[in-house]
């Protein structure tokens, strides 16, 4: 019975593996390209000039955005270019990922 078990279990994390790979490219994919213009630590916001952010279609512009993370801004000046990721948080465009653009 525990062979079996054991055999079910590692089953499922093979068939698991790729799937969450998959998962990591498609988030990779959704980053989108910007350049950071300014940055206000004491509110938690950012704006940004970005291209089209696809997942919530919005065209190219300069916005500000707040951030779920005040820590994400230490890492940033202005005139730096980014990769970044926007989701809808309680009706608030929010930077919930940002990274150097490579």
């Amino acid at each position: 019975m525990r062979k079996l078990a054991l055999a079910v279990t590692l089953a499922s994390a093979a068939l698991a593996t790729p799937a969450l790979h998959a998962q990591a490219q498609a988030s990779a994919a959704a980053l989108t390209e910007g350049e950071v213009r300014k940055i206000d630590k004491e509110n938690r916001k950012l704006t940004l000039r970005h291209a089209e952010i696809k997942n919530i279609d919005m065209p190219a512009m300069t916005m500000v955005f707040e951030v779920s993370d005040a820590a994400m801004l230490d890492r940033f000046k202005p005139g730096d270019k980014v990769r970044f990721a926007v989701s809808n948080e309680r009706g608030k465009l929010t930077v919930t990922e940002i990274q150097p653009a490579p």
